[in-house]
């Protein structure tokens, strides 16, 4: 996979994360799960744009540990959404697997980058 097509992979992503964070209740529970999900969501998908045009490896391994960590929490608000019984594990399950998807991709490239970096 290309870095063109897990850029379009991450925006899709971002997409239907905010997708699932509009079938919350509007109660404080759903206003704050909704925001998390969009923020760490869009984030996903905008610093892995900004590792592509990273000045340095370091800074390119830097940017993908950021975008580890938020796909990473993704899959914990969806989940978390889940077992409060916002929204049905059925229609979020293919987001958590994308989730789940991305980070291993994005590991696996980090693992390659400092493995490299370090001999």
């Amino acid at each position: 996979m290309d870095k063109d097509e897990l850029r379009k992979r991450t925006k899709v992503f971002a997409h239907e994360c905010a997708k699932i964070a509009a079938l919350f209740p509007e109660n404080n529970l759903g206003f704050h799960i909704e925001r998390q999900l969009i923020r760490c969501s869009t984030s996903v998908a905008a610093n892995y744009r900004a590792a592509l045009i990273a000045h340095s490896t370091a800074a390119f391994a830097a940017k993908l540990s950021i975008v580890i960590e938020e796909v990473d929490e993704c899959g914990f608000w969806i989940e978390f959404a889940v077992d409060e019984n916002l929204v049905s594990g059925e229609i979020v399950k293919p987001v958590i697997d994308e989730a789940s998807q991305l980070t291993a991709i994005y590991n696996a490239s980090r693992k390659t980058i400092q493995s490299k970096n370090y001999k």
